[in-house]
């Protein structure tokens, strides 16, 4: 007596016994004895990864299975593989790995790569990055890409080590066996702000400052070769000279010549992050904010000036008029016909304020009776 098993094209039949296998039977039917009938573990050549406990029991039961049936993916401690399937990548294995997968016929292909090369191939890169599959490729995460844009340029790190700059466009670079780090950097001019730095001046007032400074990279290795974090560097450096440039001023010096920290600053500045190749090109200090109570005092300060030099132009201003009151009179007093013009001025004045006015006798005799009114309010 005999029991049929069918195994169709693109599968196997693992037969066992007593958790032993000892035969594979390949598409076709095939008969076997119901007096000792086997497990029979049915598997499809499809491309997909052996299950690890199968896998195992291969590698140290069944070799020659694994060579005529298996793809091997085992990575030395310096390799990554590509797993290919119909020319299509599915999957980056990262070094030492360990599989077996089922081959489908030749469209199952791995390639390995060497991670002592730390740049990843661009067929590689152009297949992890295409937008449609990217998500789907697994082990996509042990590939750092760098995406460079105009006007910048790229620092990378290679297990500390600072590589040569890296120029406009996209690149990769394993990251198993290596610690690499990348950072984009941009050599436009650029705005460091620098603000709400409290510092006492010299006389023990509290300044409150906001500074902006403009600067760019003039030699971006030289920057990243002495310094770890090159903008850092040069956030604290304007701090330290803006506190040394208001902290050795009185309010009074600072208050007169308001360029002088911007000055001295600059200078300071420029000076010592030169040699990291960095330039500052310009800075100023926006604002520069004083305490409550010496803002009032400041207030009552400026108060009495201002009143101070009112009065004075006040008096300036009197004493210009009397002298040319008393030109004046030195003039009508020689000239008639003066007098008599500052006669008519004066009669016009007095004609604005009256709404009517007789005139009898004449002007003559007006402008005669006005003077003598004037006499004898002089005598009494």
């Amino acid at each position: 007596m005999t029991k049929k098993i069918t195994i169709r094209k693109g599968q196997l039949g693992l037969l066992a016994k007593e958790g032993d296998y000892y035969q594979v039977l390949e598409s076709g039917e095939h008969r076997l004895s119901w007096f000792s009938v086997p497990k029979v573990r049915v598997v499809n050549l499809d491309g997909s990864e052996v299950e690890t406990g199968l896998a195992e029991y291969l590698r140290r039961f069944q070799p020659g299975w694994i060579e005529q049936y298996c793809l091997v993916a085992d990575m030395t401690d310096n390799e990554a593989g590509a797993l290919y399937s119909n020319g299509i990548l599915q999957e980056i294995l990262p070094p030492s790995t360990r599989r077996l997968y089922w081959k489908a016929d030749e469209t199952l292909k791995l390639v390995r790569l060497d991670t002592r090369e730390v740049s990843v191939p661009a067929e590689i890169l152009n297949a992890v990055l295409q937008p449609k599959r990217g998500n789907s490729i697994k082990g996509r995460d042990t590939i750092l890409t760098v995406q460079v844009p105009a006007w910048h340029v790229g620092v990378l790190k290679v297990d500390g080590e600072t590589q040569a700059l890296l120029s406009a466009g996209l690149s990769g670079y394993w990251k198993v066996n290596h610690l690499v780090e990348a950072e984009v950097v941009d050599l436009r001019l650029q705005v460091l702000e620098v603000s709400g730095q409290e510092i006492l001046t010299k006389d023990k007032v509290t300044l409150r400052l906001n500074l902006a400074a403009n600067w760019r990279y003039t030699d971006v290795l030289s920057a990243f070769a002495q310094l770890s974090k090159p903008l850092d560097h040069l956030y604290r450096e304007l701090q330290f000279a803006l506190r040394e440039a208001v902290g050795t001023r009185t309010l009074d010096e600072l208050l007169e010549d308001k360029q002088i920290i911007d000055e001295v600053v600059s200078v300071q500045v420029a000076e010592r992050m030169a040699a990291f190749g960095i330039e500052v090109a310009s800075l100023g200090v926006k604002d520069v904010i004083l305490p409550g109570e010496m803002k009032t005092i400041l207030s009552r300060l400026v108060e009495a000036e201002k009143s101070a030099q009112a009065n004075v132009i006040r008096r300036r201003e009197e004493t210009a008029a009397t002298r040319s009151l008393l030109n004046t009179a030195k003039v009508m007093e020689s000239n008639p016909v003066a007098l008599r013009l500052k006669e008519l001025e004066t009669l016009e004045r007095v004609a604005e304020r009256i709404d009517k006015i007789s005139v009898f006798g004449g002007l003559d005799q007006v402008l005669h009776g006005l003077v003598n009114i004037k006499g004898a309010h002089d005598g009494a």
